[in-house]
């Protein structure tokens, strides 16, 4: 395996954006028309990445590549993989099912396009640059012959929405700030003065200052040799089920039981912000314009 090419960068674009009620993806934040994915992209240049592999789905293919590819021209390498409801075994399949497979089947998918070190995002996450930074340096420094992963961690409290529920990867972590675990929580709310999730119609308190997971991960090319088990598990284990999804933090999970990978959680001084439902746009976009008023945006991004 060649160990030359510098790390890539793969951006999980093929949600449905249900709660959201549009495409988050392609969804404009400023008067310069810029999407949230246009300051991960902004940010992983600044870093050091020079290719992209967006993961996207096949209707809104035309419309997403209008809007990326002049941005990008001549600055990095683009590929597209496409993640849809058939892009399972046949035998697994339902014509039932409206739902996608989830992040960690989204990421088996770019088996065939990946031969080095790669961070993987999601579209509707702003990150920010020191986190890109970070990750960026972790990858280029990791041997893509390891088992080495990484993570880029944020405190829970300051990922939460005002207006409903959000999905999180809940965090358990030793002294060396290695993970020892990741626990998909998908409904994590704020309930008067605390947070709380919710796990079989039970609510639990959970601590603001947990470390979680924005689905901001860098793996090595040996995490599909840990993926195709782990999914292949998952699929039997929910051959009736419509909606269950295969996410990340259970590729992660399984990948430390296993006892192979390791996964340091790199901390990110930036704020996280995002987008679950049409109230948090904008704040969204009030943060935004405060980082170009502070210059560490330009005003128009790709000019």
């Amino acid at each position: 395996m060649n160990t030359n090419y510098p790390p890539t960068l793969i951006v999980l674009a093929a949600g449905m954006g249900s709660r959201y009620g549009s495409l988050k993806q392609i969804d404009t934040f400023t008067p310069q028309g810029d999407t949230i994915i246009d300051f991960s992209l902004y940010d992983a240049l600044q870093a050091g990445f020079k290719k992209i592999v967006f993961i996207i789905r096949k209707n809104f293919e035309k419309e997403f590549k209008e809007i990326f590819e002049q941005k990008l021209k001549n600055k990095a390498e683009i590929e597209y993989v496409f993640q849809e409801i058939d892009t399972v075994p046949a035998k697994y399949l339902n014509p039932e099912r409206t739902k996608p497979w989830g992040t960690g089947q989204a990421l088996l998918l770019t088996k065939d396009v990946m031969r080095e070190n790669f961070a993987i995002i999601n579209a509707d996450d702003f990150y920010g640059r020191d986190a890109f930074m970070a990750m960026y340096d972790f990858l280029k420094e990791t041997d893509p012959n390891s088992y080495n992963f990484s993570m880029i961690g944020y405190l829970l409290k300051n990922t939460v929405s005002d207006h409903g529920y959000v999905s999180r990867g809940v965090c358990d972590i030793d002294c060396n700030g290695n993970l020892l675990n990741v626990t998909e929580r998908t409904h994590i709310e704020k309930n008067k003065n605390e947070l709380r999730y919710k796990e079989e119609e039970t609510f639990t308190t959970i601590e603001g200052d947990a470390s979680v997971s924005m689905n901001f991960w860098g793996f090595t090319p040996k995490c599909f040799e840990l993926i195709d088990d782990s999914f292949t598990r998952f699929l039997e284990d929910n051959k009736g089920s419509l909606k269950a999804e295969y996410y990340l933090p259970t590729l992660v999970a399984d990948s430390i039981a296993s006892g192979k990978a390791n996964v340091k959680l790199l901390k990110s001084n930036d704020k996280w912000f995002g987008v679950t439902y049409p109230e948090d746009k904008r704040k969204v976009q009030k943060a935004i314009s405060e980082l170009k008023m502070k210059k560490l945006y330009p005003e128009n991004l790709w000019e």
